[in-house]
């Protein structure tokens, strides 16, 4: 049974933080989490960001800024980049690196904010992220400790001075957990991230948990604001609106690969959350592509 690994990360040659150029290997990380902030810039690659109880597409050029102790994984899909091809940055670093008080004083007042707001998961947009991205390409290159270690704090500084972002788990739901609800709900997400498209069993989810079904069921929607079942459709059916719109499979096809056993649910959950057929939805979806190319022509 795959469970939500703990990470420890042990920075080399006595640094205070980690920077790391990483090729596809960053995406074949477990659901995993760590005590450490993490700021991860995707290079090239696309397909499923899991952030805590949110789950998104990605692209290359996504910046994410992680609070600690908050699960995550990113999962390559789609054809338009090989595997082979994708990359990553990543800095990981907690917030005494340069001791406990740094980050208490004034004139770093911004970035205590942001690490307050990184417990949801920050996503960054717009000129932020291809600033960001840009000097994290920079700092890769560096050679001097010193100037990694300004560079580091520019990065945050410029994130921090930023409005161009989207809380990902905006209602917090692992973040604000006791150190033992987290090591509860965990693994339970991270079952869900491995199996949703799959046959996802409520009693292994239960048994997850240690705990008996009815109980669960009870504990999972206190912690989720919604049903172990509806967080599974929307799982569901947020991996079948990517494969509608960046592939030609058939309907039927999407509908058994992101896990519903029967195309007419399928119909049904979908119409329900986005009041259009999939068909529908693929055709009004290439229209609005189409639209902006007739325009220019």
């Amino acid at each position: 049974m795959i469970k939500a690994s703990y990470e420890v990360l042990q920075p080399a040659n006595s640094q205070s933080f980690l920077v790391r150029k990483f090729d596809k290997l960053a995406f074949d990380a477990p659901y995993h989490f760590h005590e450490e902030y993490e700021l991860t810039c995707i290079l090239n690659g696309s397909g499923k960001r899991y952030v805590g109880s949110h789950m998104e597409d990605f692209v290359t050029g996504d910046l994410v800024l992680l609070g600690p102790n908050l699960p995550h994984c990113w999962k390559l899909e789609g054809k338009d980049v090989l595997p082979s091809d994708a990359g990553a940055i990543v800095i990981q670093f907690n917030d005494a690196f340069l001791g406990d008080d740094f980050f208490n004083k004034f004139e770093l007042l911004h970035i205590k904010r942001l690490f307050q707001k990184s417990g949801s998961g920050i996503y960054f947009h717009s000129d932020t992220q291809a600033e960001v991205k840009q000097m994290l390409l920079n700092l890769v290159e560096e050679k001097s400790n010193f100037r990694i270690l300004i560079g580091l704090l520019e990065v945050l500084q410029r994130m921090a001075s930023s409005d161009e972002y989207v809380l990902l788990d905006q209602h917090r739901v692992i973040a604000e957990r006791t150190t033992a609800e987290r090591e509860r709900i965990n693994p339970v997400f991270a079952y869900l991230v491995e199996n949703f498209r799959k046959q996802v069993s409520l009693d292994a989810a239960a048994s997850i948990a240690n705990m008996t079904t009815n109980a669960f069921c009870k504990y999972f929607k206190k912690v989720t604001r919604k049903t172990f079942m509806e967080t599974i459709i929307e799982y569901r059916l947020n991996y079948a609106i990517q494969q509608l719109v960046q592939t030609d499979k058939p309907i039927s096809e999407i509908s058994f690969e992101s896990g519903f056993g029967d195309v007419s649910h399928f119909y049904k959950m979908f119409k329900a959350k986005m009041h259009l057929s999939p068909l529908n939805y693929r055709k009004r979806f290439m229209r609005t592509i189409a639209s902006p190319k007739k325009q220019s022509a």
